[in-house]
């Protein structure tokens, strides 16, 4: 994951995993090494991008989504061929895909709920733009499609960061709810891309199992020890 503090909202990525315990601010060889042992790293995008915060003022006065939101995953240093990323506005999905494959994405997931969220929703369709094998293919699911059962807004309204990550590890240790089967959604989505599922359908079985089993619980701990040597 590549990410930084909230700009457009209450909480970005970085604050809830800093409030989860982990030391976004880590060496990019720890993240490394990291991503060799436990298979998950955040690069902070401000010690990445030092020109990028010339721009976070700008961006907090205006307080709206910009182009900016959906730069973080295109410039990902790591330089990720398989992706899921979120978009602000229906139109981005089919062109964000166009850029990834100019990039080199080998599969890749550009999402956009209707709702407005940038994610996978269960209060509505999402409309999905699909890479894979140099091929673009947009299309729209929902989540009885998946098993799941539709949501009010309200039902996935997160918090400030010490909020969310209490959400996440409530999510982590087995609650089930609306917010655990939109993560596994998601999840599935990042599980297809990368090469270890052939459908969301499996995808979703592979994530129910890894919070089930309490395996992706021990991966954030274990995220949380190496950030902090």
């Amino acid at each position: 994951k590549h990410g930084n503090r909230s700009v457009s909202s209450r909480s970005g990525s970085a604050d809830v995993l800093k409030a989860l315990g982990v030391n976004i601010e880590a060496e990019v060889a720890r993240v490394e090494e990291c991503l060799k042992e436990i298979g998950i790293g955040f690069l902070f995008a401000p010690m990445l991008h030092g020109a990028m915060k010339y721009a976070a003022p700008v961006r907090r006065e205006i307080g709206i989504r910009t182009i900016f939101n959906i730069l973080g995953p295109l410039t990902n240093p790591a330089g990720a061929r398989c992706q899921v990323i979120g978009v602000y506005d229906d139109s981005l999905t089919d062109i964000l895909g166009k850029v990834l494959s100019n990039l080199g994405a080998e599969h890749a997931f550009v999402v956009r709920g209707e709702d407005g969220l940038d994610e996978i929703t269960l209060t509505t369709e999402t409309k999905v733009t699909e890479l894979k094998e140099g091929k673009l293919r947009t299309y729209h699911i929902k989540p009885e499609d998946f098993g799941f059962r539709r949501c009010r807004p309200e039902d996935l309204k997160g918090g400030d960061p010490e909020m969310n990550a209490d959400i996440i590890r409530s999510i982590l240790k087995g609650k089930k709810g609306p917010q655990q089967d939109v993560v596994v959604l998601n999840a599935a989505a990042a599980i297809v891309a990368g090469g270890m599922a052939r459908s969301l359908e499996e995808g979703i079985l592979a994530a129910v199992h890894s919070i089930d089993e309490g395996k992706a619980l021990e991966k954030l701990n274990k995220l949380v020890e190496m950030t902090n040597p």
